[in-house]
């Protein structure tokens, strides 16, 4: 059985986990998400539109698949330990995976409305 769940522009996808329990792991993956940020930027990467996807498999192991907003970011390679700490905070959750990937390139457009109300880009 598989299961995805589509919020914003990222999608979480599930083998084996019925609907509502994938449904309360992403409410907590999101949470996670929401404590890392861009040290340059004072919006989370969540809501930055940095993470692109999150795989949960039937054993709850993630692979989360992230970007930058600059390929040249002076944290790009720390950033995906940040994400890697906060998601195996979650209760419940196997290994995780963080991939750093930059196809599609990230754009401004990817920023949710509360991003961009913070940055005061309308």
């Amino acid at each position: 059985m598989s299961a995805a769940v589509e919020t914003k522009s990222v999608q979480i996808e599930a083998q084996g986990l019925p609907p509502e329990e994938l449904e309360a792991l992403t409410q907590s993956l999101v949470k996670a998400l929401k404590t890392v940020f861009d040290p340059e930027i004072p919006v989370d990467i969540y809501e930055l539109g940095l993470i692109y996807k999150i795989d949960v498999a039937d054993n709850k192991d993630i692979t989360v698949d992230m970007t930058l907003t600059a390929p040249a970011c002076p944290v790009a390679g720390e950033m995906p330990g940040w994400v890697k700490e906060a998601v195996q905070g979650v209760p419940g959750v196997g290994e995780v995976t963080v991939n750093m990937v930059f196809d599609p390139p990230w754009t401004p457009e990817r920023m949710s409305e509360e991003a961009r109300l913070e940055l005061n880009m309308f």
